[in-house]
């Protein structure tokens, strides 16, 4: 039998060892931890976004002449559009693409599209370069998003010849990605941030309308003309610390989740040809069911990142009885302007009001749906508002086709009142009165004497009414 005395050396020896591995444990893991914050560190320094000029105003004058050039109308196609229109949550001052303004959407060029891109893309990264004493040739890394154009040379072959970029930049250009391609596009280039040391990067998010006006009359298909409009947003992002005091923002949490394993999902929102072969983009009633699924999926993954723990216990205790406060989390909800019925199912299930879904409707009914970019549309209305201090936490939400629900949330790391897109006409929003135009304009439609006059007559009325 071993004596106890000769085991008491032995056991504090092993006492001391095991400490001893255990702290080496733990400074290991904070070490590791804290270079791995380093290597995902994301900052936004500026960005950008693209406001048309008068000429592209779809007023409604200029609606009710494309409307009545499209001679496959009927009287019922009339009145869908209109109420549509009404319900639709924009204004008589977004912007449509020139060639469509012009009449040529049944024969739309390539050229035409390019062109259209040119301007976003040039218009929004000028002002980011100037503003921010960036030089083109400072840039590493270019993502470009437009889901509808993918010409050959890419399009960001386009934006690294016309600033004479480095030969070195990394460059990427991804389409089909829809209306959450903006925030896939970050994720890109956090992503490269890992591995990637000191780096800027540029994001060019965009949607080609020129070329996808739909001239038919399948209804699911004609709402698009209804909702999206000419925009876009440029984005400059770093991993360097050393320009932390030029951020404006700094992404805390990013997830993306992809619901196209649900064949509802994947074809409500849709690139087809219509059963006369007219090209266009189909959007079915499953869109708002496919936005609540697939945003509520995402929501398991990304508030437990964000949200205090006493607020998820609560909740898990609650559940059934209660929902979970977003609130004790975040700030800000900027939501993506599809649509004034996504805004407001939106709204519905996260238990926001009005104050909170104000930027997101505002920014629908001054610029429309313009798909990936307009998100920071939203953001510039906070910002014009001077709603964003230091500290507060922005909530993105992004929904497009696949069916994907891509967020991220940002902390502002100084007060935001910079002049941007909204300057000159924020003063005016909200506006006192939300009525349509639209309604005001050709609400005489709706009566039932129009059943007996024929749709050429119709499409005179309009012209005199606009």
């Amino acid at each position: 039998m071993v004596p106890t005395d000769s085991l008491a050396p032995i056991s504090m020896e092993l006492t001391t060892t095991c400490m001893l591995l255990f702290t080496i444990s733990y400074v290991s893991f904070l070490l590791a931890k804290l270079v791995n914050r380093r290597g995902n560190t994301c900052y936004m320094i500026d960005y950008e976004c693209y406001k048309g000029n008068k000429a592209m105003k779809l007023s409604t004058e200029e609606c009710a002449k494309i409307v009545s050039r499209n001679k496959n109308l009927r009287i019922e196609d009339f009145k869908f559009l209109l109420q549509t229109m009404i319900n639709s949550g924009l204004g008589e001052e977004t912007y449509g693409p020139k060639n469509i303004i012009l009449g040529e959407e049944e024969h739309p060029k390539h050229a035409d599209s390019l062109l259209e891109m040119d301007e976003v893309f040039f218009d929004t990264l000028d002002g980011i370069f100037a503003r921010s004493n960036i030089s083109p040739s400072d840039v590493d890394i270019l993502v470009v998003n437009v889901s509808l154009l993918s010409g050959v040379p890419s399009l960001t072959s386009r934006i690294i010849n016309h600033y004479k970029m480095r030969e070195d930049v990394k460059a990427f250009n991804l389409s089909g990605m829809g209306c959450s391609a903006s925030v896939v596009a970050i994720d890109l280039v956090q992503q490269l941030f890992k591995t990637h040391r000191k780096k800027l990067a540029i994001v060019v998010s965009s949607e080609s309308m020129a070329p996808n006006w739909y001239c038919g009359r399948e209804r699911s298909m004609m709402l698009s003309n209804c909702l999206f409009r000419v925009g876009g947003c440029s984005m400059l992002l770093t991993n360097d610390r050393a320009r932390k005091n030029q951020a404006i923002l700094k992404l805390k949490c990013l997830v993306r989740t992809h619901f196209g394993s649900n064949d509802e999902a994947h074809s409500c929102c849709m690139q087809v040809e219509d059963d006369q072969g007219y090209g266009g983009f189909r959007l079915t009633k499953f869109l708002t069911k496919a936005a609540g699924l697939s945003l509520s999926k995402n929501f398991r993954v990304l508030l437990p990142k964000v949200l205090p723990l006493w607020e998820i216990i609560r909740y898990a205790i609650k559940k059934g009885s209660s929902k979970i406060n977003l609130k004790s989390g975040i700030e800000h909800f900027c939501i993506h302007p599809g649509g004034r019925a996504v805004i407001d199912e939106v709204g519905v299930s996260l238990g926001l009001n009005k104050y909170d879904l104000e930027p997101a409707r505002m920014a629908l009914h001054r610029f429309g749906n313009t798909s990936a970019g307009g998100l920071w549309y939203v953001l510039g209305y906070m910002e014009a508002k001077k709603r964003l201090k230091k500290g507060d936490r922005i909530l993105m939400i992004s929904l497009g086709a696949g069916f994907k629900c891509n967020n991220c949330v940002w902390e502002v790391t100084r007060d935001m009142n910079r002049p941007n897109v909204w300057k000159g006409i924020i003063e005016s929003y909200p506006p006192k009165k939300m009525e349509s135009p639209f309604l005001m304009r050709f609400g005489w439609l709706n009566d039932e004497s129009m059943g007996f006059i024929r749709p050429e007559d119709i499409s005179q009325l309009m012209l005199a009414s606009g």
